[in-house]
C-alpha cells in the first residue's frame, strides 16, 4: 500500500491487466498494424537537409580551389560520403574551361563556374562600324590550352639580364664562316643548348606534375620546344634531343621545323614531347613579359629584344649587349630561390658559352 499525496490514504497498485480480453484486444491491435502497408522512410541528401553546408572537402582541397577560385559547393564529390578530392576539383575546371557536361550547365554566378562575372555581351554596331572574324582553328586550341594553363598553375615570372655580347661576335663569325653552307646561326640555338645545361644542373625544371599535383617526372631526355609565330597563329614544334646536337644542327632544325609550322604542314609528332619551351620576342621587340607555361612543363623562357647597356666594369662603364630574359615557372614544384638560381647560372651562361663543356 502507498500512501497518497492529499488524503494520506493507502492505495494497492494496480497491476496491469492479464485477463483473456485485454490479451486478445492488444493482439488484434499488433495484427491490424502489421496487416498494413509499410510507408518507406523518406531518404534526404546531406544538400537537402543543410543547403547551406559546409563542402565535405580536406584544407588542401579547399585551399586548392581558393587558389582557382573554384565555389567547392558546385563540385560533386567523388569519394565516399561525397568527400571532394583534389582530382574532383580539377575535373570540374576542366569540364568548365572545356565548356562541356552539366558542369559548365551550373556555372556560380555566370562565371563559368569559377566564381566570375559573366562574359560581358555587347552590341557594338551600336557604336560603329564592325566585322567578325571567327578564329582560325590553332587559335581556338591554343587559346582553350592557354586558359587552362593560366587559370590552374600558379604563376611567377623571375627576370634577368644575360651579357651576350661575346656570344653575338661569335654567333657573326661562324656563320661568315658557314655562308656557303646555307646555314644561318641564330640566339636561339645558343638559347637551346644553354638551356638544356641549365636543366641538367636544375633538374626540377625538366619534369612534369601530373594531374593530381602530387607526382613529379623527372625526364632523362631533353626534347625543347620553341614557340613560332604563323599566320595561322602560335605553335610550339619540338626540338628532340638538344643535349646531343650541336649548334648548328639545332640551328638547321629549328629552320626546317619554323618552315613547316608557317606552310601549315606540322603534324601532332612534331609538337609533342616537349620539357622546357622558348619564346623569343627578339625579332619583334619588347623589354620584358610574362609567358604562360606549357602544361604539363613547369617552366617557359621568355626572351625579349637584346639592346646596349652601359654596364660598370669597376673603373669605368662599358657597352655591353643585354638580353632580358624571363622565366615563368609552376610555384608548385618551383620556388622562387630556384627559378633565380635557374635564371642567373643561365645568364652565366650565355655570357661564357664555354661553361657549356662543364
Amino acid at each position: 500500500p502507498v500512501p497518497t499525496a492529499e488524503t494520506g490514504a493507502r492505495v494497492e497498485p494496480v497491476a496491469p491487466s492479464t485477463q483473456p480480453d485485454a490479451l486478445a484486444a492488444r493482439e488484434i491491435e499488433t495484427a491490424a498494424t502489421a496487416s498494413e502497408p509499410r510507408t518507406p522512410p523518406v531518404a534526404f541528401t546531406a544538400d537537402e537537409l543543410m543547403p547551406n553546408k559546409v563542402p565535405y572537402a580536406s584544407p588542401a582541397v579547399r585551399l586548392f580551389a581558393r587558389e582557382l577560385g573554384v565555389d567547392l559547393g558546385h563540385v560533386k564529390g567523388s569519394e565516399r560520403g561525397g568527400r571532394i578530392t583534389r582530382e574532383d576539383v580539377q575535373k570540374f575546371v576542366k569540364g568548365v574551361m572545356q565548356g562541356g557536361g552539366a558542369m559548365a550547365a551550373t556555372p556560380v554566378a555566370g562565371g563559368g563556374g569559377l566564381n566570375l562575372l559573366p562574359w560581358p555581351k555587347v552590341d557594338f554596331a551600336k557604336f560603329g562600324p564592325v566585322e567578325t572574324r571567327e578564329l582560325s582553328r590553332i587559335q581556338k586550341i591554343s587559346g582553350a590550352n592557354l586558359a587552362r594553363n593560366w587559370a590552374m598553375i600558379p604563376h611567377v615570372t623571375q627576370h634577368d639580364d644575360a651579357d651576350i655580347t661575346e656570344l653575338e661576335e661569335l654567333r657573326v663569325q661562324l656563320n661568315k664562316e658557314n655562308e656557303k653552307s646555307g646555314i644561318k646561326l641564330t640566339m636561339l640555338a645558343f638559347l637551346m643548348k644553354a638551356s638544356v645545361a641549365a636543366l641538367q644542373k636544375f633538374p626540377t625544371f625538366n619534369a612534369s606534375l601530373d594531374a593530381s599535383g602530387e607526382v613529379l617526372t623527372l625526364k632523362q631526355y631533353f626534347h625543347i620546344g620553341f614557340a613560332a609565330d604563323t599566320p595561322n597563329g602560335l605553335v610550339v614544334p619540338v626540338v628532340r634531343d638538344v643535349d646531343k646536337k650541336g649548334v648548328l644542327q639545332i640551328a638547321q632544325e629549328t629552320s626546317e621545323l619554323a618552315k613547316k609550322a608557317r606552310d601549315g604542314k606540322l603534324g601532332p609528332a612534331d609538337m609533342q614531347g616537349g620539357c622546357f619551351s622558348i619564346s623569343s620576342l627578339g625579332g619583334i621587340g619588347g623589354t620584358k613579359f610574362t609567358p604562360i607555361v606549357n602544361a604539363p612543363e613547369v617552366a617557359i623562357l621568355g626572351v625579349s629584344k637584346s639592346a646596349i647597356r652601359p654596364v660598370w666594369s669597376g673603373s669605368a662603364f662599358e657597352p655591353k649587349l643585354i638580353l632580358p630574359l624571363s622565366l615563368s615557372y609552376d610555384h608548385r614544384v618551383i620556388d622562387g630561390a630556384a627559378a633565380a638560381r635557374f635564371t642567373a647560372y643561365l645568364a652565366q651562361l650565355l655570357a661564357d658559352m664555354r661553361r657549356v663543356l662543364l
